[in-house]
């Protein structure tokens, strides 16, 4: 293709709202433009990327049994009512009215619309399992887009869903799929994780996230240093210290503390370690359960594993206002377990349990009391694991220890078994002619998320260096001079050469200086660029390869064999 028919316009400087490496990239290489906030244009370049993680997806997915399809992204507001999602799915939800005032939504997932069309066409186990798939743009009223495609209004994303009659129909496809993110991951050339995951709003008894490492990541992730373990920082685990305190157990004393309504104001002011200090904190869950989450001082509460623990949807922390009705006006700082309505559900750490004499607030503006103990002074409704855990936790195998990365979430799996098919009364006839509820997974990728997360791993202070699987060129030839008769002839020549053995070829005809033809093929980063310069003539060029900026002299009859080889012995490396 020439450089002069196709819409590049690239930028020499970087942009200022741009943040994250990838959104700077992308933009002054002429990959992307934004319309409004969240909102962006795919520009050629960019579409051909897209195209070529598209077929990479599909190959994988059609391996497995997949097949793709296209349903709306208008869709009725019935079809999530029916689910129970449209009133708690939240304010990242696209509503809109049409001209006869019926509610619809522009559709951020299509569970609802797959289990709508399973339900009203398939009747027979005979007709499962069954694995669809589509391609297609999202939309989520994000409150605050940013990093460019890494959190969008509008966006690409890959969801496929299967269909079951039993269980273990849907383990075995979940495994197939698993392994085929896996596959896609690897030919894209990610640096990723597969880590266990909170399932959250979309329910299910597992989940698992493909996270892309990155320094610009929104995600962080725990994992063992001698591998095993690896999960979303939401969902991770340790291995519980079980060892019992032994200490005699005083009597418990009220005690004046003046302005210390945090951990820290505390442990100064009555001289202990903040692990001696318990820490509750009021939760308000699906909107009306009460739940007191209580964590030593030196740990953090884990809110997704409350919201698991007291088996609800959704999860926030309580409002001034709450704590104040249930507690008669005492600031958060001051609030303790002992007193409370019965309807409080009372959550305690693993760890709480085997406290003595710790400190705790006393629900009574400055004051709390010395000397609590679990069991005695107040009991748990459970003691479970609540907390965060942190950076040389001992992993649950026991083996290394924890550390942090953070990355960029670019798949997610789900098994979610009855969680729709029973709400929408989506059944199929069994063996014996009963109706059962249809068995389901969900499966996502972020298309237009993926781009982002390849740049933020392959860039270099030039521009973009583009893994050979997905650029949006296999070779770019940038002749000097394309109005010198020699650099023409031969650049002409070798584009021809490439095609024919099915290269993608990009030549630069463009009437600009040679150092514009060189920074721009740089920054767009097209893995092999190949100079047409002074020595045409003796049919000499230079060979640049964009990952390593290794420069070589070749002949023109040498340098097809030669880019072959080059290519062959970095996909060997790649995969050791």
């Amino acid at each position: 293709m020439k450089q002069s028919q196709i819409f590049i316009p690239t930028l020499r400087d970087v942009p200022s709202d741009a943040e994250a490496a990838s959104h700077q990239l992308m933009l002054r290489a002429g990959y992307i433009r934004q319309v409004s906030a969240g909102v962006y244009t795919y520009l050629p370049l960019a579409w051909r990327v897209i195209n070529k993680i598209n077929e990479i997806v599909r190959e994988e997915l059609n391996k497995t049994g997949g097949t793709e399809m296209m349903l709306p992204t208008l869709i009725p507001a019935d079809l999530w009512r029916e689910s129970g999602r449209y009133e708690t799915y939240g304010p990242e939800m696209m509503k809109l009215k049409d001209r006869h005032n019926r509610d619809f939504l522009l559709g951020p997932t299509h569970e609802e619309t797959f289990t709508k069309l399973i339900r009203d066409d398939i009747a027979s186990y005979k007709k499962l399992p069954l694995h669809l798939y589509q391609i297609q743009t999202k939309y989520r009223d994000e409150k605050r887009p940013r990093f460019g495609l890494l959190r969008g209004r509008e966006f690409i994303m890959k969801d496929s869903y299967t269909f079951h009659d039993s269980y273990e129909s849907l383990d075995h496809a979940y495994s197939e799929i698993w392994e085929a993110y896996e596959n896609i991951f690897d030919r894209i050339g990610l640096d990723y994780r597969s880590i266990i995951a909170d399932a959250g709003a979309m329910g299910g008894s597992e989940s698992m996230e493909f996270i892309a490492l990155a320094d610009i990541g929104e995600d962080t992730i725990a994992y063992s240093t001698e591998a095993g373990y690896a999960a979303n920082i939401e969902m991770a685990s340790s291995k519980f210290n079980e060892s019992k305190n032994t200490d005699v157990q005083l009597e418990k004393e009220l005690v004046e503390t003046p302005n210390a309504s945090t951990i820290e104001e505390l442990a100064e002011l009555l001289a202990v370690d903040k692990k001696e200090i318990l820490k509750s904190v009021l939760y308000v869950v699906d909107g009306e359960k009460p739940v007191l989450a209580i964590v030593r001082g030196d740990h953090e509460v884990n809110e997704i594993k409350v919201r698991l623990a007291s088996e609800g949807e959704l999860i926030e922390k309580a409002t001034d206002q709450e704590i104040e009705d249930l507690f008669g006006g005492i600031p958060a700082g001051y609030v303790g377990p002992m007193g409370l309505p019965e309807d409080v559900l009372i959550l305690a750490d693993e760890y709480v349990e085997n406290m003595v004499n710790s400190v705790s607030g006393a629900n009574e503006i400055d004051k709390h009391y010395i000397n609590v103990n679990s069991g005695r002074d107040f009991e748990a409704d459970q003691y479970l694991d609540i907390r965060m855990v942190q950076e040389g936790d001992l992993p649950p195998n026991g083996n290394g220890e924890l550390k942090f990365a953070t990355g960029i979430e670019i798949g997610h799996i789900f098994k979610l078994g009855t969680r729709f098919s029973e709400t929408m009364d989506a059944t199929v006839l069994d063996q014996n002619g009963r109706p059962i509820p249809v068995v389901m997974g969900s499966y996502g990728i972020g298309i237009s998320r993926l781009l982002s997360a390849i740049v933020e791993q392959n860039y270099d202070e030039k521009g973009l260096v583009w893994p050979s699987s997905v650029a949006p060129f296999d070779i770019h030839l940038v002749p000097v001079n394309y109005n010198n008769e020699a650099q023409k002839e031969l650049a002409d020549e070798l584009y021809e050469r490439f095609t024919k053995k099915g290269f993608e070829v990009l030549i630069d005809d463009r009437k600009e200086r040679p150092g514009v033809k060189f920074t721009d093929a740089e920054l767009i980063g097209v893995p092999v660029q190949i100079t047409i310069g002074k020595k045409a003539e003796d049919g000499i060029v230079e060979v640049n390869i964009r990952e390593t900026n290794e420069m070589i002299e070749s002949k023109k009859e040498e340098v097809l064999d030669m880019i072959s080889i080059l290519k062959k012995t970095h996909e060997e490396e790649k995969e050791q």
